[in-house]
C-alpha cells in the first residue's frame, strides 16, 4: 500500500512538471512571437516613415519644380512685356530690323521710305546712286517684253540694290492690268472682280488671286497693289468698275478672300483706297472732297479695310481725297488724323503708303518738295512718287532742319525692314 501511494505521488509530480514545462514553453513561445511582431511592426513603421520621408522629399521636389516653372513662366511673360514690341504683324522681325537700322545712314533710312516710279531709262543707275526702298512698275515697263526680259530687268534692279527692293505693280484685273496686258506674259488680261464673281463666286475670286500672284512672283514682283477695297454700288461712281460693286459686308468677304489667297502664295497685298473712295471724282486729275459723315465710314467704308487687316494684309494705300468729317485741312494721304484712325482705331500695324504724289489732287495742295515732307509728318511709311530724287532730298533736308525728327524716320524705316524680313526678301 505504501509503495502504491508513492507511485501515485510520483505520477502527480511528473504531471505537474510536464504541465509546468508546457506552460513555460508556451510563455517563451508567446514572448518570441510578441517580439517578432514587435520587430515586424517596428520594421513596418520604419519603412512607413522612410516612405513618408521619400514622398515628402519627392513632393518637395515637385513643389520646387512647379515654383521654378511658374517663376520661369512669369519671367518669360515679363520679358515679353518688357522687351517685346507692341507690333504683332511682323513680330519676330523687329530685332533684326533694329540691328540693320543701326548700320544705316540717315540718307539710307530715308531712301527706304520711297517707292519710286521706275524711270523709263537709267533705272539701275538711280538705284546704285540713291538706293530707293522699292520701284512701282507700270504698263510701259512691260510693253513688248518677253517673260525672260522682264525677269532679267527686275533682277538687275535687285542686283544694284544693297537692300532687297519692294517691286510693286497694280494688277487689279479688269481696267487695271499692268502685266497681263502684255500677251507675252499672260494668255489674256485678268478679269475684273465683278466679272469673276458672276462666273464663279468667291471661289473664282480665290483661284484668280492665286493665279495672278503666281505670275507676278515668277517675274520677280513681290507686291501687288490690290485688292481695291472701296465700297461702291453705283455704276456712275468713278471707282465702281474697279471695285467689287457690292455693299460693305459683301466687299469685306471679297477682300478677305483675296488677302488670304495672296498670303498663301507669299506675295504682299495692298488695300486701297483708304478711307474709301465713295462717289468721289478721279483724284488723278482733280481735287476731290468727300462730305460724308464719319458715321457713314464707320458703318460702311471702313468695314472691308477692317476685314483685310484682320486677315493680315501687309500694306494699305491712302487716297488723296479730302474727307471733311475727319480732316478738313488735309487730303487723307497727308492727314495725321487719318493715320491715327488706321493705327489706333483699326489697329493696323503694317505699312501705310500714300497714293502717288504726282496725282493732281496732291500737287494742287502743295509743292512737290513740301508734299513729301507733309507725307512723312502725317505718318506714312512709304511714299509713292514719280519724282524720287527731288522728294527724297526734301525729306533729308527737313530732318537736318528739325522739321522731321530722326526718330520719326527710324519708326518707318524699322517697320519697312521688318516687313522685308517677314516677306523673306531679306
Amino acid at each position: 500500500m505504501k509503495k502504491s501511494k508513492i507511485v501515485k505521488i510520483l505520477v502527480v509530480i511528473f504531471i505537474i512538471l510536464v504541465v509546468a514545462t508546457l506552460i513555460t514553453l508556451a510563455i517563451i513561445l508567446n514572448k518570441e512571437s510578441t517580439q517578432l511582431n514587435d520587430d515586424k511592426q517596428l520594421n513596418h513603421n520604419t519603412q512607413l516613415n522612410e516612405n513618408t520621408q521619400i514622398n515628402e522629399n519627392a513632393q518637395a521636389d515637385i513643389n520646387t519644380q512647379v515654383n521654378e516653372n511658374t517663376q520661369n513662366d512669369n519671367n518669360q511673360d515679363q520679358e515679353t512685356k518688357t522687351s517685346g514690341t507692341e507690333e504683332t504683324l511682323f513680330q519676330g522681325y523687329y530685332e533684326k530690323a533694329e540691328e540693320k537700322l543701326k548700320q544705316m545712314t540717315l540718307e539710307e533710312k530715308i531712301s527706304q521710305m520711297f517707292m519710286a516710279r521706275c524711270p523709263s531709262s537709267g533705272a539701275v543707275e538711280q538705284i546704285s546712286a540713291y538706293q530707293p526702298g522699292g520701284y512701282i512698275l507700270f504698263g510701259r515697263d512691260f510693253e513688248g517684253k518677253t517673260k525672260q526680259q522682264v525677269i532679267n530687268m527686275i533682277q538687275s534692279y535687285q542686283n544694284a540694290s544693297k537692300i532687297p527692293m519692294i517691286i510693286g505693280v497694280d494688277e487689279e484685273g479688269g481696267l487695271v492690268c499692268r502685266v497681263s496686258s502684255n500677251k507675252n506674259l499672260a494668255e489674256s488680261k485678268f478679269k475684273s472682280p465683278q466679272q469673276l464673281y458672276k462666273e464663279g463666286g468667291l471661289e473664282k475670286i480665290r483661284t484668280d488671286a492665286i493665279e495672278k500672284s503666281q505670275l507676278l512672283l515668277s517675274l520677280g514682283i513681290n507686291m501687288n497693289l490690290a485688292p481695291v477695297s472701296d465700297v461702291s454700288t453705283d455704276s456712275s461712281d468713278f471707282i465702281y468698275s474697279r471695285s467689287f460693286g457690292k455693299g460693305a459686308e459683301e466687299t469685306s468677304e471679297y477682300v478677305k478672300t483675296v488677302v488670304n489667297a495672296m498670303k498663301s502664295q507669299n506675295i504682299a497685298g495692298t488695300l486701297k483706297h483708304f478711307p474709301g473712295y465713295g462717289n468721289n471724282k478721279d483724284s488723278h486729275t482733280e481735287v476731290t472732297v468727300d462730305n460724308r459723315s464719319l458715321e457713314t465710314f464707320e458703318k460702311s467704308d471702313f468695314l472691308p479695310f477692317k476685314a483685310g487687316i484682320e486677315a493680315g494684309v501687309q500694306s494699305i494705300l491712302v487716297s488723296h481725297n479730302k474727307v471733311n468729317s475727319i480732316d478738313a485741312d488735309y487730303p487723307a494721304s497727308l492727314s495725321s488724323k487719318m493715320h491715327e484712325i488706321l493705327r489706333k482705331e483699326l489697329k493696323f500695324e503694317g505699312l501705310i503708303m500714300t497714293d502717288d504724289l504726282a496725282m493732281d489732287a496732291a500737287t494742287k495742295f502743295a509743292s512737290k518738295e513740301k508734299l513729301a515732307v507733309i507725307a512723312v509728318q502725317a505718318g506714312n511709311d512709304i511714299i509713292l512718287t514719280s519724282d524720287y530724287e527731288t522728294q527724297r532730298n526734301a525729306v533729308i533736308n527737313a530732318v537736318k532742319n528739325n522739321e522731321i525728327s530722326e526718330e520719326r524716320i527710324n519708326e518707318s524705316a524699322k517697320r519697312i525692314l521688318a516687313y522685308k524680313y517677314y516677306m523673306k526678301l531679306m
